[in-house]
C-alpha cells in the first residue's frame, strides 16, 4: 500500500488526476488556490494530460468545464466561499443539463463581515440546486469521496453534478498519511466518461438551456428530483464497490455508538472527529452518549437518520452555518423533517462559524445540556453554543456626548 503525506487541497488534486480529468478551469480563491495550483503544475510536468484554462471568474470557470462535460471530455474546477456564491448561476445551469461534473469546495464563510476561515453557509447555499453533497471529515475522505462522486455522478440513472465539500484550513491545509489507490484500479472503478442525455456535437445538434414553458418545465424539474433519489441506491452499490476495491467502508449517514445511546448529536465535517472523541471519553464515564456523522447530505438520507435514531433519544443538530431568519439551521431542518413522526425532541446548536475551532469542551457541553434535557432536570439548551458572552459589545461604536 502506498502512502503520501496530503492536505486535503493537494488530496482533491490527486484524485482529480487519479480521475484523468481532461479540462480545469481555474481561478483562485483561498483556502482553495492550492488545487489549481497543483493541478497546473501536473499539466505543465505532464503528469495529467489536461487542457488548462485560466478564466477571469469563478462564473466562467463552471461554465468552461460544463460545456467541456457537455463536449465529451471529463472535467472541474474548485472553488469556496463567494466565488460559489458568483457561481450560482451556473450552478443551477449544470444541474439542470444533467451534467455529472464533480467539484471540490473548501468551505469557508461568504462576506460580510470577510472572513478566510471555515463555514458551511457557502454550500448550504447552494444546497436546493440539485448537486449531491459529500462532507469530508478527514483527508482520506477527500480524496475518496471524489473518486466516489465520479462513479456516482455519472452513471445514468443519476447525471446530476456534485460537490465534494472540506472545511477551509482545518481539512485543506492539514496534513495528514493518506492511503494512496493504484491508478489502475481507479480507471476500473470509475470508468470512461461518456456523454450521455445533452451533448454538445456539430454532427448532431441540439438545442440546450432553451427557454421552457410551462408545459415541461415541473417534468423536466421532477426528471432531476427522481435521479437524486436514484442515487442512494447508486451511493449504496458505490460505496461497496468501493470498499471491496479499496478497504474502507463509507456510508451515507454513519452511526457511531448509537445503539444504545440516550442522546445522539449529528454533525458532518472535520468536527466528527473530535466528537467521536468525546464520544469514546464519555462512555468510559458512563453515559450513553452516541453520534450521527452525516457523510452526504445531498440527497438528504432521511431513512437512514430514522434507522440509527431510536424513538427515545434525545437529538441534537450542530449546525456550522447560522440558519439566519430561521429556527434553525439547515441541517437542523433536514434532521426535524426525518424525525417528524419519531416524537424524538430535537435541538439546534450553532457553532465553529467564521473558523472559529469546535473544541472537545463545546461538544461535551451540548452532551451534558441533551443528557440534562433527558433526565428531565432541565429544559435548556444553548443555540449558539460558542458564542461569546459580550457578543452585543463587540466592536461597540462610542456615541459622542
Amino acid at each position: 500500500m502506498k502512502y503520501k503525506m496530503l492536505d486535503g487541497n493537494t488530496a482533491a488534486a490527486e484524485a482529480l488526476k487519479m480521475a484523468r480529468v481532461k479540462v480545469i478551469a481555474s481561478y483562485p480563491i483561498t483556502p482553495q488556490t492550492v488545487i489549481p495550483e497543483t493541478l497546473s503544475e501536473m499539466v505543465e510536468s505532464g503528469d495529467l494530460d489536461a487542457q488548462y484554462v485560466r478564466v477571469e471568474s469563478e462564473h466562467s470557470a463552471l461554465s468552461v468545464v460544463t460545456c467541456a462535460a457537455m463536449a465529451g471530455v471529463r472535467s472541474s474546477t474548485a472553488t469556496a466561499s463567494n466565488g460559489l456564491a458568483l457561481m450560482h448561476e451556473v450552478v443551477g445551469m449544470t444541474a439542470g443539463n444533467r451534467v455529472p461534473v464533480v467539484m471540490p469546495v473548501v468551505n469557508r464563510g461568504i462576506a460580510a463581515p470577510w472572513s478566510l476561515w471555515c463555514e458551511h453557509v457557502d454550500t448550504m447555499c447552494e444546497r436546493d440546486m440539485g448537486w449531491l453533497q459529500f462532507y469530508c471529515q478527514n483527508v482520506q475522505e477527500v480524496l475518496d469521496l471524489t473518486l466516489i462522486a465520479f462513479r456516482v455522478s455519472e452513471d445514468a440513472r443519476v447525471l446530476l453534478p456534485s460537490m465534494v465539500c472540506m472545511d477551509g484550513f482545518f481539512l485543506s491545509h492539514s496534513m495528514q498519511k493518506v492511503s494512496m489507490p493504484e491508478q489502475g484500479r481507479v480507471d476500473a472503478y470509475i470508468g470512461e466518461y461518456k456523454n450521455k442525455n445533452v451533448y454538445l456535437d456539430p454532427t448532431d445538434p441540439m438545442f440546450l438551456s432553451d427557454l421552457t414553458g410551462n408545459e415541461e418545465y415541473t417534468e423536466m424539474r421532477y426528471q432531476q428530483k427522481l435521479a437524486l433519489d436514484a442515487s442512494v441506491t447508486v451511493l449504496e452499490e458505490a460505496f461497496e464497490e468501493f470498499h471491496k476495491e479499496f478497504g474502507r467502508k463509507y456510508e451515507l449517514v454513519e452511526g457511531y455508538r448509537t445503539e444504545d445511546a440516550d442522546v445522539v448529536l449529528v454533525a458532518l465535517g472535520s468536527m466528527c472527529g473530535t466528537a467521536m472523541y468525546v464520544v469514546n471519553k464519555m462512555r468510559e464515564e458512563g453515559r450513553k452518549v452516541g453520534l450521527l456523522k452525516v457523510t452526504v447530505f445531498r440527497p438528504f438520507p432521511a431513512e437512514y437518520i430514522r434507522r440509527l435514531v431510536g424513538e427515545q433519544a434525545v437529538v441534537g443538530v450542530f449546525d456550522r452555518s447560522a440558519g439566519l431568519g430561521g429556527e434553525g439551521g439547515p441541517v437542523w431542518y433536514e434532521v426535524c423533517s426525518a424525525l417528524r413522526n419519531q416524537g424524538n425532541q430535537v435541538f439546534h446548536y450553532v457553532g465553529g462559524i467564521g473558523g472559529r475551532d469546535v473544541r472537545a469542551e463545546t461538544i461535551e457541553k451540548i452532551y451534558n445540556e441533551l443528557l440534562a434535557i433527558k433526565a428531565g432536570e432541565s429544559g435548556r439548551h444553548t443555540e449558539w453554543i460558542d458564542v461569546k458572552d459580550n457578543a452585543l459589545e463587540l466592536r461597540e461604536v462610542a456615541k459622542n456626548v
